[in-house]
């Protein structure tokens, strides 16, 4: 329906489930920004709402250390840790499963906390 496309007023009416479901984004939209707010010290290289993925350049975190790039798929639209894959890397490669393990609780834990401030459990 493009007249129901067209009233569309920001990016998060995407993840309102009332479309057709080749127009609409199945992604968890807490998953997808808490993705962005843990990892605003990255640069966001490419952003699909469609497939779910987040794309990110090489970033320092704060306090310094490694310069990190990161690819987030969210593949569900469940507030779920298995709707959440993280690839993080180094320039010297694939991180420690623990770091990944850690960002992307951080990334859950954040996800929940936006779904608690929403009031919609």
């Amino acid at each position: 329906n493009v007249e129901a496309f067209a009233q569309r007023e920001t990016i998060w009416d995407l993840f309102r489930n009332v479309d057709d479901p080749n127009r609409t984004v199945e992604v968890n939209k807490y998953i997808w920004a808490a993705a962005q707010e843990v990892l605003d010290f990255l640069p966001l290289e490419t952003a699909d709402p469609f497939s779910g993925v987040l794309a990110y350049g090489y970033g320092t975190p704060p306090g310094g250390g490694p310069a990190y790039r990161a690819t987030v798929y969210v593949q569900d639209p469940a507030l779920d840790a298995r709707s959440l894959n993280l690839a993080l890397a180094t320039r010297a490669g694939p991180v420690t499963p623990a770091t990944s393990r850690a960002v992307e609780d951080a990334i859950l834990t954040r996800a929940r906390q936006l779904r608690l401030r929403d009031g919609r459990l």
